[in-house]
């Protein structure tokens, strides 16, 4: 197999492997998905104030509509509150509930035999690897992201 055929396979594997994951890590918990758990674990990251919608969106990925519309969701199932800014009503803010902060303590042991299951057979050498490709490839995203914002791709 060629360069561009192992990159080809990596590519499109990313997208069945994010998709078999999401499948299975919804099984974990029949209260939370798992695009609903990372939210929740993006939320955990901030501690002084609550952070913005776009600001969650940008830190896992996702856009602005679609964080809205989880927390909608979350925010009815006793998970967070969403609240207006303190000097901005048009922004609005995320916060995680006590009872969310409870029910993720929770599972956490359930998520870390998830993710240890997950990795079962990965030499650390391998993990080490995968860890900075992935890194690589994030950054390589995020400068993509940058250069054809305002570009259309050229044929």
């Amino acid at each position: 197999m060629d360069s561009i055929d192992k990159k080809a396979y990596v590519f499109g594997s990313i997208f069945t492997l994010a998709n078999r994951l999401q499948i299975l890590g919804d099984k974990l918990d029949k209260n939370l998905t798992v695009k609903q758990w990372l939210l929740l674990a993006g939320l955990t990251k901030y501690t002084n104030e609550a952070p913005t919608l776009s600001e969650v969106a940008a830190q896992i990925g996702n856009s602005r509509q679609n964080i809205k519309k989880m927390a909608l969701i979350l925010e009815r199932e006793g998970f967070l509150i969403l609240k207006k800014d303190s000097q901005d009503a048009r922004i609005l803010r995320l916060e995680l509930t006590c009872n969310c902060k409870e029910y993720l303590k929770k599972r956490e042991n359930k998520e870390i035999k998830f993710i240890e299951e997950l990795f079962t057979g990965f030499p650390a050498d391998l993990l080490n690897g995968l860890y900075s490709g992935i890194e690589m490839l994030s950054n390589t995203v995020k400068e993509m992201e940058i250069n054809y914002e305002f570009k259309e791709w050229e044929e």
